[in-house]
């Protein structure tokens, strides 16, 4: 059975020490242009440290250069990624296509991923990115089971999937919500998540609904770990470097133990979750 990689998220380095130690195969954070721009994130010698605690360890690291860049900041941006590859980077999550265009052909001895943010949905649009030189994409979190294994079964991109965290009401990456109301884009890391507010439904005076209408209940995939490694995904990601490193800490080393459950156990009616894990 092929190694399935368990990503957990880091936003500052307590954070980073609790992923690693509760069994982190990869760990992904910012160093500018990321999509959590409130979270900590790394930059010069604090980025140099992060990725040598992880490499120290065994465990891959994992840059987000994930938001839309414009013009006037494509050099900047480029030069993100120049250090975070000359600090020994594994890979650079990008949405920009034009910015990965550039990676893909600036830096072949590290990997680019396709970000969600690029909403790959299917099929069609995974082999476009793998044509373009991606070694992994971030398949949108709106898929099912048979389409993610449609999806790994036939290409050869690594596949990277979310199962644990919150969820967008849009389509992965295409939400201006908080731009429209907030002047705060999402594709810009500064989403304020107004679809988590409550909300009435109205006909003019007459309520017909109200409370959180537009917020999806988070993702938790547990579950569905026997399912997503027969499925064929090469990756496992948890969403949250916003949280605190004890969240990253107790998420990480429940997806550790579940996800080697799930490797050694033939039979889904083997496989348990323990009502505390839950």
């Amino acid at each position: 059975m092929k190694k399935i990689e368990l990503l957990s998220p880091v936003g500052n380095m307590d954070c980073m020490r609790a992923a690693v130690q509760n069994g982190a195969d990869a760990v992904y954070f910012g160093s500018g242009f990321s999509a959590r721009a409130f979270a900590s994130n790394f930059d010069g010698d604090d980025l140099k440290c992060a990725i040598e605690y992880a490499k120290l360890r065994g465990v891959q690291t994992h840059l987000t250069l994930n938001t839309l860049i414009k013009n006037d900041e494509f050099e900047n941006a480029f030069s993100v990624a120049q250090m975070a590859y000359n600090y020994g980077i594994d890979a650079i999550i990008v949405q920009d296509l034009g910015l990965a265009n550039l990676l893909i052909n600036s830096f072949p001895n590290i990997a680019i991923h396709a970000s969600t943010q690029l909403t790959a949905h299917n099929l069609d649009g995974v082999l476009s990115l793998q044509d373009m030189g991606f070694r992994r994409v971030v398949l949108s979190r709106e898929l099912s089971l048979p389409e993610i294994e449609h999806i790994c079964k036939n290409s050869n991109v690594e596949i990277e999937v979310f199962v644990h965290g919150a969820l967008c009401i849009s389509y992965s990456g295409q939400c201006l919500f908080s731009s429209m109301v907030g002047g705060r884009s999402g594709n810009r890391g500064k989403c304020a998540q107004p679809c988590r507010l409550p909300y009435e439904l109205t006909n003019q005076s007459e309520v017909f609904d109200k409370g959180y209408l537009l917020s999806p209940r988070d993702l938790c995939g547990l579950e569905y770990l026997p399912q997503l490694v027969k499925a064929g995904v090469s990756c496992l990601k948890i969403e949250g470097r916003m949280k605190t490193p004890e969240y990253v800490a107790t998420v990480t080393r429940i997806y550790r133990k579940y996800l080697d459950l799930a490797k050694s156990t033939e039979s889904n009616k083997l496989y348990k979750i323990d009502v505390q894990d839950k």
